[in-house]
């Protein structure tokens, strides 16, 4: 009966590749960003795909726009190789079917192999690209505490199991290799991640060096910056219909992507070929609609039988502006956010968290009262010592003046010391004993 079943989906899911009527029209208009079609307005919906007789074989695009003229349709591909009075098909909506034999594998935003490790395994049951978060009043609650290994974080930004929380920084401020340190946690069954808009050189440098021995139990989607917008805007879709699908299986699934904003850079494009306006520094409406919809699919699955999505989001600040529309609107979807700041990796700390612009909003479920007045304690010395930072660059610092800043003066840069990691450093296990032997040695920098 199994395997009945199983026939059955098969045959149902080429029926959906190959259907029995084909509808179809012709390109009407060609422009460098889309194509107008007409004579399949009454056919089609937005999202779908059509297939377009080219020169060089068929090309795949999604319907952007319907209007009684006709449908403007965006290739996945870089280059439109539509021609007037050529022929498009409707091939229905974006769907993926995940298996969990996909751990290990690498592949592109159309769930595509690319690692050179022959076909993926069809899963039985499609999973929709667009899905829908649980029902908030059957959502499981976000309590149970995860240690990432990166004692900045765990210390004093600390995670849950659902939560989702963003890296903010701007570009060469180590957003990328932060987020390698924390893909080698150990406390997920599973690791999605979606490479969106990387340069391929680093493609290789993060699956090789970053994932290491977790790449066996991780799915990797990458989509270059070189490809166009819509594949762009389909990398994060497609890992987080992947992330749902063993999130559903009952997993704890750690979900990374990097970057949001290259997303919603696609995002913006893809609006624009479809007439949209640009009404906050050129982001079309639809943006700002896109984004909480991707976001708020991660996060805890249903309470019975579900699994968790511990999304981390790394937004790329456009100019060091951290109230940039598209920050603006991630930081306030979240669960949290790090900000990583330039001033401080060109001090040569790293990760170059600031521990006083970044914030956990579930923290509490992780801290003992003892550790919360404790990271309390050690936040406000540090803004002592950045406070007077100038002061004692002039000279105008005495000591037995100011009991707190003299504390400060003497604790805080072995609190600095103590956060230094680097991804070649082992990662950390218990970050308030770490802290504390640390703290009783002398500092290796003022």
């Amino acid at each position: 009966m199994n395997n009945l079943h199983k026939l059955a989906n098969t045959v149902g899911l080429a029926a959906q590749e190959v259907p029995r009527v084909r509808f179809g029209g012709t390109v009407s208009q060609v422009s460098p960003e889309a194509y107008r079609i007409t004579g399949l307005s009454q056919h089609v919906k937005l999202g779908d795909r059509i297939e377009l007789d080219a020169a060089h074989g068929s090309q795949t695009g999604e319907v952007l726009r319907i209007d009684g003229m006709g449908v403007t349709v965006k290739p996945f591909g870089t280059r439109i190789e539509a021609g007037l009075g050529a022929f498009a098909y409707r091939a229905g909506a974006v769907a993926l079917c995940p298996h969990p034999s996909w751990k290990g594998r690498v592949i592109d935003s159309m769930a595509k192999p690319i690692d050179g490790l022959g076909d993926l395994v069809p899963g039985d049951i499609p999973v929709p690209i667009d899905g829908r978060p649980p029902n908030p009043l059957k959502r499981a609650r976000v309590k149970q505490p995860l240690k990432t290994g990166v004692r900045s974080f765990d210390l004093f930004t600390p995670i849950c199991a659902g939560q989702r929380i963003g890296i903010f920084a701007g570009s060469g401020v180590g957003k990328s290799t932060t987020l390698s340190m924390i893909a080698r946690s150990q406390d997920f069954d599973t690791v999605v991640i979606a490479l969106v808009g990387e340069r391929g050189r680093e493609v290789r440098e993060f699956l090789d060096d970053a994932l290491g021995d977790n790449r066996a139990r991780s799915v990797t989607v990458v989509s270059t910056g070189d490809e166009s917008p819509m594949m762009r805007r389909m990398a994060p879709k497609t890992a987080m219909a992947i992330a749902e699908y063993f999130r559903d299986r009952g997993e704890s699934v750690l979900l990374i992507v990097d970057s949001v904003t290259r997303f919603a850079h696609a995002a913006r494009d893809v609006a624009l070929a479809a007439g949209e306006p640009a009404v906050a520094r050129g982001y079309a409406p639809s943006v700002f609609t896109s984004l909480p919809e991707l976001l708020e699919r991660a996060g805890p699955g249903e309470e019975e039988g579900g699994g968790t999505i511990t999304g981390i989001f790394a937004v790329l600040v456009d100019g060091d502006d951290h109230n940039d529309p598209v920050a603006d609107n991630i930081r306030g979807t979240l669960d949290g956010h790090i900000v990583l700041d330039r001033t401080i990796a060109d001090q040569g700390r790293y990760p170059a968290v600031n521990v006083l612009s970044s914030i956990s909003r579930l923290a509490q479920h992780v801290w003992s009262d003892e550790e919360r007045a404790l990271i309390l304690r050690l936040r406000n010395l540090i803004s002592r010592f950045e406070d007077t930072r100038d002061l004692r660059l002039m000279g105008g610092y005495q000591p037995g003046h100011d009991g707190e800043l003299d504390q400060a003066v003497t604790i805080v840069p072995k609190i600095y010391d103590a956060l230094r990691q680097s991804p070649s450093d082992p990662t950390s296990r218990d970050a308030f004993r770490e802290l504390a032997e640390m703290l009783q040695g002398p500092p290796q920098a003022a």
